[in-house]
């Protein structure tokens, strides 16, 4: 799709939304969420917690929300899937057959502080008239579409627009006027084609970037694709790596490079008086016997691990992400759900993903990234209504 397509694309639902939403919604309070870079906090529901702002390493105020443990919930999940019309196949577990129903009871909670349940209406008053992005890969997908389920089942009555295309996907909750949208970019640097096949640029970010730049909510993620190997898989020939054109190099160096010229592009691009800058973490893998048990796959696990701790310890992408984020000056939200996240190795969808094999990397809707929905809801500030 062409630059000015995706520009049209866009600007279609913007228009329907003019109409629908009233200007006296506007919400004039959010421009002063960026005041400093250094000493802003949010509030996250009615316990008034004090979040500080992150820039690449973990929060040092009052209350840590990805420090804490797994505990079961009756009242999960926040929705059924089969009355969210926005969950692809690929997630949805329960459809395709999986048996148990355990894994949708559990809640994150952390040590020192109690998470206010989402609550959708409130996030679309909050947020009217505002248009949040996801960017990054088929795990940024994953969280757009459990957003997408958890606003829905607050509000089933309301009227949406819901639109899937390449690169750019988007819904539409039109009596409130907010859009979220996803942008599928696995890299977030360039793949772009050359003489010699298609090459993966870990020094530019042109290519559709622009779209980013007019959001008032954008949250980034990348990191599995830089695992993929094989010209198939990975979906470049060869890489870029300044004046040097090779085959390949060692995966976390290249992710290291191009999440920085991803830091460069942010610090250049966005306008903080405007827009909310998150990193969505790392998501774990469980394709391994990293929580010593004899099963070697995420296939067959029912529960979380207990505690609060992972045995197979962190994952060095996370060491590159909060190193890259500290280097910026531009205050960007890192939510921290590496951990949070290892525990779940109950929580993909193994063999009931719908397109065959066993899916240890993705996540069931509903499920895990729900979870990381509430985390961005509360690190944004919205309260449950009263």
């Amino acid at each position: 799709m062409g630059f000015k397509l995706i520009y049209l694309f866009l600007l279609l639902p913007l228009l329907t939304l003019t109409i629908l939403s009233r200007a006296d919604h506007a919400l004039a309070s959010d421009k002063k969420l960026h005041e400093s870079h250094r000493n802003r906090t949010v509030l996250a529901g009615a316990g008034r917690v004090k979040i500080a702002a992150l820039k690449g390493r973990k929060q040092t105020s009052d209350c840590n929300l990805f420090q804490g443990r797994w505990v079961f919930d009756a009242s999960y999940p926040f929705y059924d899937s089969s009355a969210c019309p926005f969950i692809d196949g690929e997630f949805d577990c329960l459809k395709f057959g999986r048996p148990d129903r355990q894994f949708l009871k559990y809640s994150w909670q952390p040590d020192s502080c109690t998470i206010p349940r989402f609550d959708g209406q409130a996030f679309l008053n909050k947020w009217r008239g505002k248009r949040v992005m996801f960017v990054g890969d088929s795990l940024s997908q994953n969280m757009w579409e459990s957003l997408g389920c958890m606003i829905h089942a607050s509000v089933p009555d309301t009227k949406t627009t819901f639109l899937k295309h390449t690169p750019v996907s988007s819904l539409t909750f039109q009596e409130y006027g907010v859009t979220i949208y996803l942008y599928r970019t696995p890299y977030l640097v360039d793949i772009s084609k050359e003489s010699v096949g298609r090459v993966l640029n870990l020094g530019t970010i042109e290519g559709g970037a622009d779209v980013w730049k007019d959001m008032d909510i954008l949250v980034f993620n990348s990191w599995h694709w830089w695992l993929h190997k094989g010209v198939e898989l990975q979906g470049w020939d060869y890489i870029r790596n300044g004046s040097s054109l090779i085959r390949d190099m060692d995966r976390l160096d290249a992710f290291s490079k191009g999440l920085a010229t991803w830091a460069q592009w942010v610090d250049q691009n966005v306008n903080i008086s405007q827009t909310r800058v998150f990193f969505q973490g790392i998501s774990p893998t469980h394709y391994g016997k990293e929580w010593n048990e004899p099963k070697n796959t995420c296939n067959g696990q029912m529960q979380p691990l207990s505690g609060s701790t992972y045995p197979g310890g962190s994952l060095p992408a996370a060491s590159i992400v909060s190193r890259v984020l500290s280097s910026m000056k531009t205050p960007v939200y890192l939510l921290d759900i590496t951990t949070l996240s290892q525990l779940r190795k109950d929580a993909h969808p193994s063999t009931y993903g719908g397109g065959g094999g066993t899916d240890c990397s993705h996540w069931c809707l509903p499920g895990l990234p729900d979870t990381w929905n509430q985390l961005l809801r509360s690190s944004l500030g919205v309260k449950n209504r009263t």
